[in-house]
């Protein structure tokens, strides 16, 4: 099949009219379609939620526990000048 062929076996599916949809699916379409949106929804918000709490930890952590200070010495330095 040439590559004309196949064009022109394109043109016709595309140019056939689609199939009637039955108009009872419609209503449960837009049922699911919704149901979809306000799950996305909630699955978004729940990650905005989660993602400010681990910004707000992560400050309150970095001022508590100061992690750039370096932390004092546990020994003392041994004495060699007596």
């Amino acid at each position: 099949m040439s590559r004309a062929d196949r064009e022109a076996a394109a043109r016709r599916v595309m140019d056939r009219t689609p199939p009637r949809v039955p108009p009872e699916l419609y209503p449960d379409a837009v049922r699911r379609g919704a149901r979809i949106l306000r799950r996305r929804q909630l699955v978004h918000r729940v990650l905005w939620l989660l993602l400010c709490a681990v910004t707000v930890a992560f400050a309150v952590w970095a001022l508590v526990a100061q992690p750039w200070v370096e932390p004092p010495s546990e020994t003392t330095p041994p004495l060699t000048d007596w």
